[in-house]
């Protein structure tokens, strides 16, 4: 199948989130294809993370549909109407989408390597071996590997944020869901961050990435999707919608960040 039949790899139709009277997804239609990388920016507020949450179902839509690699996520259709599926079939669909926070969020009681292997072992039973083996080899591709025995205290925000990614990896997704992986580190540890993203573009992952780094964005995206009040508001390549803004609203964001 050619890559103008093959379905993308995240397609959003139509979505709407509320949080009680809150309107913070209002009609999200967004797609990215299998080995791209897709950049989301915008003002604080206007549903970027909440959008990347919900193509995990990590939260759970009002409208719209949502489908990684053909596959409704957190649904299933029957009859013309969805059914939420089980929380085990939920976790099973999740496991294929890796996340990674703006806070690592690593387990501190563990190692590195511990906190690599934990998911493999406990979600998809594998043996510890081989969720060792392949965890080490990720710690060598993000530049860690002296530091598989090491406790998360001891590392730099910007070690802990590999090892963040690495754990992802490790899980063998279909997909990488970054939401601001560098806000939270000193602006000279976000560089180790991004050199470890654009590995990870130029090895064919698919990204989908809420970032404030214009730069990254020109540089590795494929198409950049500008949100603002829960909508999107343009959309296209990076030299489109970053050099060639065709809202002003856009124009006027970027102006403020450029």
């Amino acid at each position: 199948m050619n890559e103008t039949q093959s379905p993308p790899m995240v397609e959003a139709r139509g979505v709407h989130k509320n949080f009680g009277s809150n309107e913070v997804l209002r009609g999200i239609d967004f797609q990215v294809r299998a080995g791209e990388v897709a950049c989301l920016l915008g003002p604080s507020g206007s549903g970027k993370s909440t959008f990347l949450r919900c193509i995990n179902h990590l939260e759970k839509i009002n409208a719209g549909t949502i489908s990684v690699d053909g596959e409704l996520v957190g649904y299933q259709r029957a009859n013309d109407r969805l059914h939420e599926l089980r929380d085990a079939e939920i976790a099973e669909r999740r496991s294929r989408i890796g996340m990674v926070f703006q806070q690592f969020n690593l387990f501190p009681h563990m190692t590195v390597i511990q906190n690599l292997i934990e998911a493999p072992v406990q979600v998809r039973r594998e043996k510890v071996k081989d969720a060792t083996e392949r965890g080490r080899a990720l710690l060598e591709r993000v530049g860690l590997a002296e530091k598989a025995d090491a406790y998360p205290r001891s590392l730099s925000g910007g070690q802990q944020q590999r090892v963040a990614i690495a754990r992802a990896l490790n899980m063998r997704p279909k997909l990488m869901l970054f939401d601001e992986p560098t806000s939270a580190l000193d602006p000279e540890l976000v560089g180790e961050v991004l050199d470890v993203m654009r590995a990870l573009a130029a090895d064919g992952m698919t990204m989908v990435v809420v970032t404030h780094e214009i730069g990254f964005a020109r540089e590795v995206a494929d198409s950049v999707t500008f949100m603002d009040g829960g909508a999107v508001i343009e959309t296209g390549t990076p030299e489109q919608v970053l050099d060639d803004p065709q809202r002003q609203r856009t124009r006027s964001f970027l102006a403020k960040v450029l």
